[in-house]
């Protein structure tokens, strides 16, 4: 479902059902055209073995001849049964919510509160209602991040963790039931620490949230040398690349970075991006087209998960 990449406060949603390849097309195109600031695309099945629905959110009233007219060469005629519709903040609340399932990544069971029977006994289970911030974790940027996290507790358990770009919460979250100690997230968007707050209050853990607003790492509990070991960045390929420095700053030398917000064709810029700073490839995961990356400083034998 739609997180991350959307306009904090949308006003206007074009909506357009087809087929999966079409929708996936039309996704990287309007995503590519488009100012991310400023407009959002993401696009899913709306049931099992069913068509795909493509959702496009934008900060201001979109030309809708131009839209229609960009994806008539993906889809022919179907570009004029695709609907534009004014949103509110409640309408954007409803929309978010519409075809939300839970998401599962080993124990972790990230769902709303109309699917809390889904709920295992041994779940570590993550309530999250949609809201106007990033994040219900049903896209594939927060779902392969939170399957390299799992991945990564295999292998060892961080002693520090930090979010940047912490939208709605739920990597913090994920980190904070999964190792029972205090967090460190942040988010540019004082809304989306706002819902972070409120959803660790729902989940019983903001006593091990320690939440901030700024760029990037640009707070004191952020901005510590050498401390965190375990650093999650789910938010968008050029802001990835500008932080790459400060990023590997707070780092620990032998800490793991875990980005995403990247289509498949933004992952070559991250890695040499990265690679400056030490950094290398250790695992990569691409589900609905989008990739989560697991980087480490030295070398690497780098394995690619698909969902």
């Amino acid at each position: 479902m739609l997180e991350g990449l959307h306009p904090n406060r949308p006003t206007h949603v074009f909506r357009l059902t087809t087929d999966e390849r079409s929708a996936r097309v039309m996704t990287e195109l309007i995503g590519e055209i488009f100012d991310p600031a400023e407009t959002a695309v993401a696009s899913f099945e709306t049931e099992d073995g069913g068509p795909w629905l493509l959702e496009a959110y934008f900060a201001r009233e979109p030309d809708e001849a131009a839209i229609r007219d960009l994806v008539r060469p993906l889809v022919g005629a179907e570009a004029d049964k695709g609907v534009f519709l004014p949103l509110t903040q409640q309408d954007w609340i409803k929309s978010s919510l519409e075809g939300l399932t839970p998401v599962r990544a080993g124990r972790v069971l990230v769902h709303g509160s109309h699917d809390r029977e889904q709920r295992r006994p041994n779940d570590l289970a993550i309530e999250i209602e949609a809201a106007l911030a990033f994040g219900t974790g049903h896209h594939g940027t927060t779902k392969g991040c939170l399957q390299a996290f799992v991945d990564e507790l295999k292998l060892r358990r961080p002693r520090h963790v930090l979010d940047v770009g912490t939208g709605t919460g739920i990597l913090a979250f994920a980190a904070a039931k999964t190792l029972k100690q205090t967090i460190v997230a942040g988010d540019i968007d004082p809304e989306a620490v706002r819902v972070a707050r409120g959803n660790a209050r729902l989940n019983g853990i903001d006593q091990w949230l320690s939440l901030y607003v700024g760029p990037g790492v640009r707070n004191a509990k952020a901005d510590r040398p050498g401390h965190f070991d375990l650093v999650f960045a789910n938010i968008l390929a050029k802001p990835l690349r500008i932080l790459a420095p400060s990023l590997a700053r707070v780092t620990a030398p032998d800490g793991t970075l875990i980005l995403s917000g990247l289509l498949l064709r933004d992952v070559p810029g991250i890695l040499s991006a990265y690679a400056p700073q030490g950094f290398s490839l250790q695992r990569r995961y691409e589900l609905e087209g989008w990739a989560a990356l697991v980087l480490k400083r030295g070398g690497t034998h780098p394995r690619r998960r698909r969902g």
